[in-house]
């Protein structure tokens, strides 16, 4: 049985913060890139193609902090980061600190698949992707005015904002649950599990941060004897709880199944605020989170696509998929 789980971000406004038209925004975000692994999917294609391209969709959104909607450093520039990892294989591919690479979670699969290495970053990295062919984009295209704003609300400052409430309400420092990052997960028809990871990382950053979503083990895991992760919050906390290796750890060690794992993590384990989306290859999967919201979405057992910010959840017509 195939299944796919995604997240735009763990962290939201409070509901009454949060615009009808906002929301709407992204409820359609995440049912269009739910879409299109759904489609990959049922094509039989694999489920590492099809974590990729979901999360190029989200890549590709400026509603997400990831790929075109990065946040800015303190300087003003974007460095972008991500990571992908075949449950099949345990291969795995990273790269940090792209200034100009379209969508870095196909640059992380190409490092995986075509260079001795697990993770590049910097320059190099985008030597690699124009050898490879790959999208490159002006630094304008990456721009967006919501993000920079923020950046330069906090310009000056310790501060490094990690997403909506920033954005959004034009605070001068961001809440405790104000995070943003893309993943997705994904099991396809042959049991195989795959998982990536994308961000912009956090407004107001020193120049050369990295994140848990370009650290394999701690904002992407994939193995199938146990389950694929993808993690979004305060990276810091994701990479000192290793965390999406810790889930791993937990089912292969304590047997834990992956639902109660991820709980047991979110809840009590992790030392900070965020969320994970998690599955197995029998398709159960669990997407908690410790914050006031995440932006997450996910294909039931009937073929219908869900989407959520908050508790509640939206259930889309089989005529819109």
């Amino acid at each position: 049985m195939t299944c796919l789980a995604i997240h735009g971000g763990a962290g939201a406004l409070p509901p009454s913060d949060l615009t009808p038209e906002r929301a709407e925004n992204f409820h359609r975000a995440l049912h269009a890139a739910l879409l299109v692994g759904q489609r990959m999917l049922a094509a039989g294609r694999s489920s590492l193609d099809a974590v990729e391209a979901t999360v190029v969709a989200l890549e590709d959104n400026p509603l997400f902090n990831a790929g075109r909607g990065s946040s800015f450093t303190r300087e003003g520039e974007v460095e972008m980061e991500a990571s992908i990892m075949d449950g099949a294989t345990r291969q795995a591919g990273a790269v940090m600190l792209l200034e100009r690479v379209r969508n870095p979670v196909r640059l992380a699969r190409r490092v995986m698949q075509r260079t001795p290495h697990v993770a590049l970053g910097g320059t190099a990295a985008e030597r690699f992707a124009i050898e490879e062919g790959l999208a490159m984009e002006s630094k304008d295209y990456f721009f967006t005015q919501d993000r920079w704003d923020a950046m330069v609300r906090l310009r000056g400052t310790s501060e490094t904002g990690l997403s909506e409430d920033i954005v959004v309400k034009g605070v001068a420092v961001a809440g405790p649950d104000a995070m943003s990052t893309v993943g997705a997960v994904a099991c396809d028809a042959a049991g195989n599990l795959a998982a990536a990871t994308s961000s912009g990382g956090t407004t107001n950053k020193f120049a050369g941060r990295v994140g848990q979503a370009g650290i394999v083990g701690a904002g992407v895991y994939a193995h199938n004897a146990t389950c694929a992760v993808s993690c979004t919050g305060e990276g810091e906390a994701f990479m000192r709880g290793v965390v999406a290796h810790d889930i791993a750890a937990l089912i292969e060690h304590r047997g834990l199944n992956v639902v109660a794992a991820a709980e047991l993590v979110v809840r009590t384990r992790l030392p900070g605020r965020g969320g994970i989306i998690a599955l197995d290859r029998h398709g159960n999967f669990t997407l908690p989170y410790n914050t006031v919201g995440m932006y997450r979405g996910w294909i039931d057992a009937l073929g219908v696509i869900h989407t959520a910010i908050y508790e509640t959840s939206r259930a889309w017509p089989a005529s819109t998929a």
